[in-house]
C-alpha cells in the first residue's frame, strides 16, 4: 500500500476530486460565494457536498465558473453565460463523436 501521503496527493491531481471550499473556491475566482450558489442554481456546476452539508468544488468545476466569471465580466448575464458554457460544452463532445466516428469510417474502408 503506498504512503497516506501519495494517496492523498493522487485525490489532489485529480481534476473531479472537489478539494476546494466554497469560500476558497470564491477567493480563487476572484468571485464570491453568491456567484458559485448561482452557478449551481442554474445547474451550471453541481458541487460535491461533505458529510456536514458544505460544498466541496474540484479543479474541473472551478474551471467551467471561471469561464462563466469571463463571460458575466464581459457584459453576459449569469443565466446567458450558463447557457453559452453548456452549448460549447455540447459542441465540443459532438465534435469529439464525429471525429471519433470519422476515424472508424476510415480505419474500415
Amino acid at each position: 500500500m503506498p504512503p497516506r501521503s501519495t494517496r492523498l496527493a493522487d485525490k489532489f491531481d485529480d481534476d473531479d476530486y472537489p478539494a476546494y471550499t466554497m469560500g476558497r473556491a470564491a477567493e480563487m475566482l476572484g468571485a464570491t460565494p453568491a456567484f458559485l450558489r448561482t452557478l449551481g442554481e442554474h445547474r451550471l456546476i453541481t458541487p460535491l457536498r461533505s458529510e456536514g452539508g458544505h460544498r466541496r468544488y474540484s479543479r474541473y468545476q472551478l474551471r467551467i465558473a471561471g469561464r462563466a466569471r469571463e463571460l458575466v465580466d464581459s457584459g453576459t448575464p449569469v443565466e446567458a453565460a450558463c447557457r453559452i458554457i453548456i452549448l460549447e460544452d455540447q459542441l465540443e463532445e459532438a465534435q469529439r463523436i464525429n471525429e471519433e466516428l470519422r476515424r472508424q469510417g476510415e480505419s474500415s474502408a
